[in-house]
C-alpha cells in the first residue's frame, strides 16, 4: 500500500508554519536539494511540496491525499474537499477595499464597476447575492496598485493588520470573509485511518498552541473564587501543600488570556503564579 500523501507550500511563511506544525506533530522530514517529496520518519507519510494554490485543486483530483492550505484558497478553487481541522494560524479577512473618501459608499455603488482581485470566483459569488454586476479582473499579485494604475474602481484583497491599505489611501468598504490555514482531506483518500491520526496529532499541537498551563497557591478558603477564574478544560488539578492551610492548582488557561487571569488571581491572593508553554496534548 503506498504511503499517505501530504501536500504542504514549497515556499513562503505558510511553508514555514506547516513544516513546523507537522513536525511538532511527530511527523519529521528533511527536504533535500529542494526535491518535490520527502519521506517521514515516524510513520508511512510522504510530504509532497506545491504550490499554495494548488494543494486543493490536487487533492481533489486525488494525486494528494491530504493538504495544509489557506481556506481562502479552498473556497476559490471551488473543489469538493473535506476541511479536517483548523490549525489557528495564517488568520486574515477578504475584504472589498474602495479609495479613501471616493464615490463608492456602499456595494450598490458597484454596479458596472471594475474589481480587481486574485479570488475572481469568491467576489463574484458575493456581489451575485447583493445582485450587483460587475467587471472582474483577474490579478495574481499587487492588487492594491489596481486603482492606482487606472486599471479598477476597486479591489477584492487579503487584509492582515491595514497597513498595506492605508499606504494606498484605500479603505474596507464590506468584509467577503475570514480564512486561515486549514487542513484538507480528498474523497479519494487511500488510508483514511492514518488520515484520521495524522488529524488527531495536529489537533494535540493546535490545542496546546491555543493554552498554556498555569500553576499557582492559593488559600483553601479562596479555592472556590479560584475556580471561578480558572475552570480549566474539564476542571483543575489541585493537590494539598505542606501548610495544610493551602493548596496547589494546576489548569489549562487559553493563552490569550493568560495575563488577566493572573492578575485576577493574584488580586484573591495567590501567589507563586507560574505559566508554562503545552508543546502537545491530547483532550
Amino acid at each position: 500500500m503506498q504511503n499517505l500523501r501530504i501536500g504542504i507550500p514549497s515556499k513562503g511563511r505558510l511553508s514555514e508554519l506547516a513544516g513546523e506544525l507537522l513536525k511538532q506533530a511527530g511527523l519529521s522530514f528533511r527536504r533535500q536539494n529542494r526535491s518535490l517529496f520527502a519521506r517521514v520518519k515516524e510513520v508511512p507519510v510522504d510530504v509532497t511540496f506545491l504550490r499554495t494554490d494548488d494543494i486543493p485543486i490536487l487533492c481533489a483530483e486525488g494525486a494528494i491525499d491530504m493538504g495544509i492550505t489557506g481556506s481562502d484558497l479552498v473556497c476559490e478553487s471551488r473543489v469538493e474537499v473535506d476541511q479536517r481541522l483548523a490549525l489557528g494560524v495564517g488568520k486574515c479577512r477578504l475584504a472589498l477595499c474602495v479609495p479613501e473618501n471616493g464615490r463608492i459608499r456602499n456595494v450598490d455603488d458597484l454596479q458596472n464597476c471594475r474589481i480587481a482581485s486574485t479570488f475572481p470566483n469568491v467576489t463574484h459569488s458575493f456581489l451575485s447575492a447583493r445582485n450587483v454586476d460587475v467587471h472582474l479582473v483577474r490579478i495574481s499579485g499587487s492588487v492594491e496598485s489596481m486603482i492606482s494604475l487606472g486599471v479598477a474602481d476597486a479591489i477584492v484583497d487579503l487584509v492582515e493588520t491595514g497597513s498595506t491599505l492605508a499606504a494606498n489611501r484605500l479603505e474596507i468598504l464590506e468584509e467577503i470573509g475570514q480564512y486561515e490555514t486549514v487542513l484538507i482531506q480528498g474523497r479519494k483518500c487511500a488510508d483514511a485511518a492514518l488520515a484520521d491520526r495524522v488529524v488527531r496529532r495536529l489537533e494535540g499541537v493546535t490545542i496546546a498552541r491555543a493554552y498554556s498551563l498555569l500553576e499557582y497557591n492559593i488559600l483553601r478558603t479562596k479555592l472556590a473564587a479560584a475556580e471561578e477564574i480558572t475552570p480549566g478544560f474539564s476542571s483543575p488539578t489541585v493537590n494539598s501543600l505542606e501548610d495544610k492551610d493551602w493548596c496547589a492548582v494546576r489548569v489549562m488557561v487559553r493563552r490569550k488570556d493568560v495575563i488577566g487571569v493572573m492578575e485576577r488571581l493574584e488580586e484573591i491572593g495567590a501567589v507563586a503564579i507560574l505559566e508554562t508553554s503545552i508543546n502537545n496534548c491530547r483532550l
